[in-house]
């Protein structure tokens, strides 16, 4: 059993498209080692930590960064062309607002924590994000997308409201800083091996491969 954790934020866009190359690397894997198993874990990553918690206006953001709209446009045009290949689309022009993302890591904690697959949930937000352009640091659109999954609102909205885990989310976080995680999405292959970028598929194969003929020797 290997475990896959993966450090990435929902705001970043080529997290979304390493969610779509690592699945291709892991059919690669699979179509080698039938009784490949892997347990995967998403861990939180603050993309932009200094962004206030009702969040700011999207765009001005990004040509404040990157020091213009043309720049902005090319970046978009990229991330576009890289994500069309695995049936992705982006719509850059529907987001409103940078999203502070720490309720969002928080749900998918809590969702991680009672021993479930947060991957439905991680693809449900990275979809309101980046093709509704929803504000994902909105704890009532958080709630909506929750619902939709079936979680039970009443419970969820407590749990939003509430302080419960943000210490522990803000420490891990924390943590994979310290050990030297600065950009998303990190793929750590039980905490031995990293691979870090929306890499090509065949290069996170390998490192899987890598790993599993270490652990098999």
């Amino acid at each position: 059993m290997l475990t896959l954790e993966i450090v990435s934020d929902i705001v970043c866009p080529w997290c979304y498209i390493g969610t779509r190359r690592l699945d291709a690397a892991l059919a690669e894997i699979r179509q080698e080692f039938p009784d490949f198993a892997c347990r995967i874990l998403w861990r939180p990553f603050f993309l932009n930590p200094d962004t206030p918690p009702a969040g700011e206006p999207y765009l001005p953001f990004l040509i404040d960064k990157f020091g213009s709209r043309e720049r902005v446009e090319a970046i978009f045009a990229q991330v576009r062309m890289a994500g069309a290949v695995y049936g992705l689309v982006y719509e850059f022009e529907k987001i409103a607002v940078r999203a502070n993302t720490l309720a969002a890591h928080r749900l998918i904690g809590r969702v991680q924590a009672a021993g479930e697959d947060a991957r439905p949930l991680v693809e449900r937000l990275f979809a309101a994000q980046f093709v509704e352009g929803k504000n994902v640091g909105d704890p009532e659109v958080l709630l909506d997308l929750a619902g939709e999954l079936g979680y039970p609102r009443e419970e969820i909205c407590d749990f939003l409201a509430s302080t419960v885990g943000i210490a522990e989310l803000r420490a891990s976080e924390r943590e994979f800083r310290l050990a030297g995680v600065n950009s998303v999405p990190t793929f750590i292959l039980d905490r031995q091996l990293a691979v870090v970028g929306a890499e090509d598929p065949a290069r996170l194969a390998a490192a899987i491969r890598s790993r599993l003929t270490a652990t098999a020797a």
